[in-house]
């Protein structure tokens, strides 16, 4: 008699099981095919500034040079923004830290902050 309960329960968790799956794989199937689009990471913005800091190289109306030195050295050619903001004063072997954005795939300097001038030394 205990065999037979046995039996019976285990048929019985059988035939709701192959009842209820499909229902289940149903009902899940939507959310499968949103959440990728949900947890896909999203494209950096464009309009986030990104920083170079170095130490003025050269300079003119509608350029800016900043070189870094140590083991990874980079120059890189900033062109002016129109509404360019400046912190300090901007001159020649000045350390700087400069804001900017990447515009027609040049560098576009909107900000530039003056870390150590040499003419505060004196």
């Amino acid at each position: 008699m205990k065999q037979g309960r046995w039996i019976l329960s285990l048929a019985l968790a059988a035939m709701l099981a192959t009842v209820a799956l499909p229902a289940a794989q149903a009902v899940a199937a939507p959310r499968k095919s949103a959440a990728p689009a949900a947890t896909a990471s999203p494209k950096k913005k464009s309009y986030a500034f990104r920083q170079f800091t170095g130490v003025v190289s050269s300079m003119d109306a509608g350029s800016l040079t900043v070189e870094k030195s140590g083991k990874q050295a980079k120059t890189m050619v900033f062109s002016r923004h129109d509404g360019m903001k400046t912190t300090g004063d901007l001159v020649k072997d000045a350390k700087v830290t400069v804001y900017y954005r990447e515009e027609g795939g040049r560098p576009v300097a909107h900000k530039v902050v003056v870390k150590d001038s040499p003419l505060a030394a004196r």
